[in-house]
C-alpha cells in the first residue's frame, strides 16, 4: 500500500478553508483514478498548544505505479492546481509505504 499524506498548515481563515475543502477540494481528490482509500482529519495537540498542521489527509493506492499515475492524471493535476485556491497555510506532502 502507498499512502500520499497531505499535511495542511493553519489557514488564515479556518472556516473558509473547511468550506472550500469540503465543497471543492475533497471531491476533486476523490475523483483521482486508482484511489482505494481516503481520510481527512483536523489536528489538535495533546498539550493544548497549536499543532504544526491544521488538517491531514491520506490518499491510499495499491501500488507505487497507481500513485504515480494518479498524480499525473488530469484529475490529480486539477486537485494539485486547486491548492492555491485555499491552502494559504502551506502544504507538506510525503508518501508512506509498506
Amino acid at each position: 500500500m502507498y499512502v500520499l499524506t497531505v499535511a495542511y498548515g493553519r489557514p488564515e481563515d479556518a472556516e473558509a478553508f473547511d468550506r472550500h475543502y469540503a465543497r471543492v477540494h475533497r471531491p476533486l481528490a476523490e475523483r483521482v483514478p486508482g484511489l482505494v482509500g481516503f481520510s481527512a482529519r483536523h489536528c489538535s495537540a495533546l498539550d493544548g498548544s497549536e499543532p504544526p498542521y491544521y488538517l491531514v489527509a491520506e490518499l491510499s493506492f495499491l501500488t507505487e505505479d497507481s500513485l504515480t499515475e494518479a498524480l499525473s492524471s488530469p484529475e490529480g493535476q486539477a486537485a494539485a492546481a486547486d491548492l492555491e485556491n485555499f491552502a494559504d497555510g502551506g502544504v507538506t506532502m510525503f508518501v508512506q509505504y509498506d
